[in-house]
């Protein structure tokens, strides 16, 4: 199950989200859905990380962000990549 954490600029890490469910979304040029292009976060794809199935009594299911910009660590366990307003790390 991934762990997505958002980096702050002191360099604390805040955590966002956890689940099974790893989506890299790309978009129309209007906005709308297009398709999921991959599981690990992909340059001009938002990140969907989350639950499979509804949570019973959440209030939240998944943390999507905006577009990555640009990856900036990976290894075999984490990805650390920025997107248009944050830095944030998936560990695997």
């Amino acid at each position: 199950m991934a762990r997505l954490y958002k980096i702050h600029s002191d360099g604390s890490a805040e955590f966002k989200e956890q689940g099974a469910r790893i989506e890299a979304i790309a978009w129309k040029e209007n906005g709308n859905f297009d398709k999921i292009v991959a599981n690990t976060p992909t340059v001009g794809c938002s990140l969907l990380v989350g639950s499979v199935t509804a949570r019973s009594y959440s209030d939240q299911d998944y943390w999507l962000t905006t577009k990555v910009t640009e990856i900036v660590e990976e290894s075999a366990i984490s990805v650390k990549f920025k997107t248009e307003n944050s830095i944030y790390e998936l560990i695997f």
